[in-house]
C-alpha cells in the first residue's frame, strides 16, 4: 500500500473504526511517517475522550426562548415584503441582458468568407489563404514525396 492510502484510513484507525489489516500493518512497520502520523492521531483522540462539554448557563433556554417569541411576532418591513419581487426582476433582467449578449456576439462573429474583401487572384494575400485552406493537402503531397524517394532508392541500389 501507499502512504496516500494509508494516510487516508489513518483517522478511522485512531478513532477504533478499521481494523489494522496485514497490508497496513507492514506498511506502518516500513513507514516511520505514517507510523507518528497514527500515534499523533490516537493521542489527539484519547485528549478528546477526557474532553467534557462546558454545561449552558441556566438562563440559556429561557433567553433562547424569549427570542424566539420576539422573532415570531415582528412585523415585516417594506424591504422583506420588497426583496423578493425585486430578486426575481434583477435575475429577469439579467437574463434578458445575457441572452442579447449572446445574440448580437453570434451576428458578429460572421465567417471570414462572408466579410472578406475579394482578393486578387495572383497577390501574396490570396496565396497564402490558399496555403492555408489547402494544409492537409499539401502536407498528403509531402508522404508523397517521400514514398517517390523511397521507390528510386529500392529501384537504384
Amino acid at each position: 500500500m501507499t502512504c496516500h492510502d494509508i494516510r487516508e484510513s489513518l483517522p478511522d484507525l485512531a478513532a477504533g473504526f478499521g481494523e489494522v489489516t496485514p497490508d497496513v500493518s507492514e506498511h506502518l512497520q516500513d513507514c516511520g511517517e505514517c507510523a507518528a502520523m497514527l500515534n499523533e492521531f490516537r493521542q489527539t483522540m484519547s485528549v478528546l475522550d477526557e474532553w467534557e462539554a462546558p454545561e449552558p448557563s441556566p438562563f440559556f433556554e429561557t433567553r433562547l426562548h424569549a427570542r424566539l417569541r420576539e422573532e415570531m411576532h415582528k412585523q415585516p418591513g417594506f424591504m422583506q415584503w420588497f426583496r423578493k419581487p425585486a430578486l426575481a426582476l434583477s435575475f429577469a433582467v439579467l437574463m434578458v441582458a445575457s441572452v442579447t449578449l449572446v445574440y448580437t456576439g453570434h451576428e458578429s462573429t460572421k465567417p471570414a468568407t462572408e466579410t472578406a474583401k475579394v482578393i486578387e487572384t495572383g497577390s501574396a494575400v490570396a496565396d497564402l489563404q490558399a496555403l492555408d485552406k489547402n494544409d492537409d493537402l499539401y502536407s498528403d503531397f509531402d508522404v508523397l514525396d517521400d514514398l517517390q524517394v523511397q521507390q528510386d532508392v529500392t529501384a537504384n541500389p
